[in-house]
């Protein structure tokens, strides 16, 4: 039975860091309900984000991350909303992403029965992105959010920003969300020793692919203005081409141009076991070494 089970899991991401009250009401939907388990959940001052994990059967997952945007919508208002991160909507995007016995076109077909319920029950506009996106321009995330929250009323009476689902209006207070099927990403991000953010930002140019660095990697460069330092933040989509410990010797040796050290950093959310061992495997300089060598491996329920 175990074996043939589907599990999909769902990072939803919302426009909330700040308030712990709201954050919990967010997350409530997700606690004690038959078939998930909420595994995560992190929230950021500075980006005032808060990203969040569940696994679990498909249709429960769906269920339970439907009444999640639902408590966003009640509670976020945009309006009166700011930090680092770039956003769109009170749930700005909700990628699902096929862990066992799914395929991308199962989960594709899910993300959009997803989208089709945020629109029909909160009436805020939906855009499907990555796997399941309608059109080519409609594959990357940021360029459909660009223009954030302030610019999407104007951005959604141009002729190609139709969105998949819903009117050319934006939700007064939840703006607009995004869904689709991916593959799964590491969300890394570096911090520099320096309150330059300049300097993070060239950084990021260098690194990430539209400025002629890496493929899959899109990064940018975030103040934190709290902890009084910069960081080089990004998306590495697809781990297996590019893995951690590539980008993070490139930032440092980047970083070292202009006098700043690393000072640490951060995987947001949860990654894949193979994309933390691959960087294991390099800094330690093991051979063939893989998942069977780890004793967890073999701890975990099939």
């Amino acid at each position: 039975m175990t074996e043939t089970r589907k599990i999909l899991e769902c990072v939803p991401n919302f426009s909330e860091g700040r308030n712990e009250e709201i954050i919990e009401q967010i997350v409530a939907p997700l606690k004690g309900r038959p078939g998930i388990r909420l595994v995560n959940y992190e929230s950021d001052r500075d980006y005032n984000r808060l990203v969040v994990t569940v696994l679990g059967d498909p249709q429960a997952v769906m269920d339970a991350v439907l009444d999640a945007v639902g408590a966003a919508t009640r509670l976020i208002d945009l309006n009166q909303h700011e930090g680092e991160h770039q956003r769109m909507g009170a749930t700005d995007v909700v990628p699902l992403i096929p862990i066992r016995n799914m395929t991308v076109e199962e989960t594709v077909d899910l993300s959009k029965d997803l989208a089709r319920s945020i629109n029909e029950r909160y009436d805020i506009p939906v855009f499907l992105y990555e796997d399941s996106a309608s059109s080519p321009d409609r594959v990357n995330l940021a360029r459909i959010r660009r223009g954030q929250f302030e610019g999407m009323a104007d951005k959604l009476l141009l002729p190609e920003w139709e969105p998949d689902y819903g009117q050319r209006k934006i939700h007064p207070t939840a703006g607009v969300t995004a869904v689709g099927a991916r593959f799964p990403l590491v969300a890394y991000n570096i911090d520099l020793g320096t309150s330059d953010l300049e300097i993070a930002n060239r950084i990021a140019r260098a690194i990430r692919q539209s400025g002629g660095g890496f493929q899959f990697i899109k990064a940018g460069g975030v103040e934190l203005k709290e902890k009084g330092i910069v960081q080089v933040t990004m998306n590495i989509t697809d781990y297996r081409k590019n893995p951690i410990y590539r980008v993070f010797e490139t930032v440092r040796m980047e970083a070292a141009r202009y006098g700043v050290p690393v000072i640490g950093s951060e995987v947001v959310g949860l990654a894949p076991l193979e994309a933390l061992t691959d960087s294991l495997e390099y800094y330690l300089g093991l051979h063939g070494f893989d998942d069977s060598k780890i004793i967890e491996h073999w701890l975990l329920d099939d």
